[in-house]
């Protein structure tokens, strides 16, 4: 509308007189429903609705595909090329072997008797500890028992030898359970490694007292050494698989964490000897 806000008129239907008038405008029309309706013959909004092809390089004859009656083809699909596609069926490919890899697999699962050897050398360490453990907490098989065994302590130089007795006696008794059972071994045989090294220094120490420690590793302490290395080589090797680690893998492949708990049980049964006694068994 372009009239004047002012204008009374502006708003008014045409042919409208007034206020009082009824009557309907004359520029109105009455319209027929069934005018509306669509033809018999209609086909709808996409009657004449083409969608021209995605590849401009066809003949420009070629009609256009229907939105409703041909299925519209993918772009990388010619029209003249489709053709239905049979059933598919997949063969299995055959891979090539490596035959180094096999040989290493091989090799990893035959270990011969190398488990039998290793059940024997963790029975054999873990037994000695027990036995000697409770000839010390019981007085058993001639044992010095708890009090025999701290007055000991006190002899060879150990300071707190109350305290120590049970440790050493618990720890001692602990560990060759643990080694029997195979069960948490590195950790076992560090421990049983830290003792048995501060068993082979007292007695180095007591050797050198009685003016002999020449004759130290031919006078029957020779025993004590080899089952310090055997403690050292059970946490180089593991427990093998006849043990509750069996399924560990310091059971089946040690190696880095295995030579970690040998520096430390090493470490430890100097560290006791440095701190707890002191002597120098060298001296």
């Amino acid at each position: 509308m372009t009239s004047h806000s002012q204008d009374p008129h502006a708003w008014q239907r045409p042919d409208y007189s007034g206020p009082g008038d009824s009557s309907r405008p004359g520029a109105a029309s009455l319209v027929d429903p069934e005018d509306d309706l669509p033809s018999s013959t209609y086909g709808g909004d996409f009657e004449t609705t083409a969608i021209p092809r995605y590849d401009s390089a066809k003949p420009a004859d070629q009609q256009a595909f229907g939105m409703l009656g041909e299925p519209e083809p993918l772009p990388y699909v010619h029209s003249e090329a489709r053709q239905p596609l049979g059933p598919f069926s997949a063969e299995p490919a055959e891979i090539e072997r490596d035959e180094l890899v096999d040989d290493r697999v091989r090799a990893a699962g035959r270990r011969g008797t190398q488990d039998l050897g290793l059940l024997i050398l963790r029975l054999a360490v873990g037994g000695l500890l027990i036995l000697h453990g409770l000839q010390k907490a019981f007085g058993w098989w001639g044992g010095p028992g708890l009090n025999g065994f701290e007055t000991s302590l006190g002899e060879m130089g150990y300071q707190h030898a109350g305290i120590l007795t049970y440790v050493a006696t618990g720890g001692q008794i602990a560990a060759g359970v643990l080694l029997v059972l195979g069960l948490f071994t590195p950790i076992a045989a560090a421990g049983a490694l830290a003792y048995l090294i501060n068993g082979v220094l007292a007695e180095a120490v007591i050797a050198h007292n009685e003016a002999r420690l020449s004759d130290f590793l031919t006078d029957g302490h020779e025993y004590r050494v080899i089952v310090v290395i055997a403690a050292a080589a059970i946490v180089l090797t593991g427990p093998g698989r006849y043990g509750f680690d069996a399924g560990r893998g310091w059971a089946r492949r040690p190696f880095v964490g295995s030579f970690v708990a040998l520096l430390l049980g090493v470490a430890a049964g100097v560290g006791v000897w440095i701190l707890l006694n002191g002597a120098n068994p060298l001296a």
